[in-house]
């Protein structure tokens, strides 16, 4: 019975030791990421959060939604399309030493990758594919990404898709969602 005392007062001894650590690094400004913080890179962190929109589809308003989160102790942004649906796809932001990165995981089968490139508006943040996965030569993929931000509440997203030389852009604009 003594031994289960003295586990128990072990256990929560390091519960209480572990407690503390983290407040004690926050404070003195330690973390685990040496993420870049440029000012793309604060846009792209500032969509966090639920975001809702309309798409003309073959004459009809269709509804998509993205959500938009942190993951990797704020080192990306995980941008999510029409979670749980067959057409869900997943965009990771993530800087690259000094360049901010978007690898698109499409519903085409591909990962597209592509690099921001520089925007005369400070509220666009527009990335051009530099690179990518699964991509045969022919076969089309994301080209291109232009997320423009209108205020706290409202961005859109134009998306490019380069298909046998031809470009095509589609526009989605996003309201958050109020809870």
């Amino acid at each position: 019975m003594r031994g289960l005392a003295v586990a128990c007062l072990v256990v929560i001894a390091i519960a209480g030791l572990t407690g503390f650590a983290a407040p004690q690094e926050k404070e003195a400004g330690m973390k685990g990421s040496g993420v870049s913080q440029s000012p793309e890179w604060q846009k792209i962190q500032s969509l966090v959060g639920e975001w809702e929109s309309f798409i003309e589809l073959d004459g009809r308003k269709v509804p998509t939604r993205v959500e938009v989160r942190m993951t990797g102790d704020g080192s990306a942004v995980m941008h999510v399309i029409d979670r749980d649906t067959p057409h869900e796809m997943v965009t990771m932001f993530h800087p690259d030493g000094k360049r901010l990165i978007a690898t698109h995981y499409c519903s085409a089968h591909n990962q597209p990758r592509m690099a921001l490139v520089a925007s005369k508006d400070a509220n666009t943040v527009a990335f051009k594919f530099f690179d990518g996965t699964n991509i045969a030569p022919g076969e089309g993929y994301m080209n291109g990404l232009v997320v423009t931000f209108i205020d706290a509440d409202r961005h859109d997203e134009t998306w490019t898709f380069l298909s046998k030389g031809k470009e095509e852009s589609t526009t989605f604009s996003y309201r958050r969602k109020k809870k």
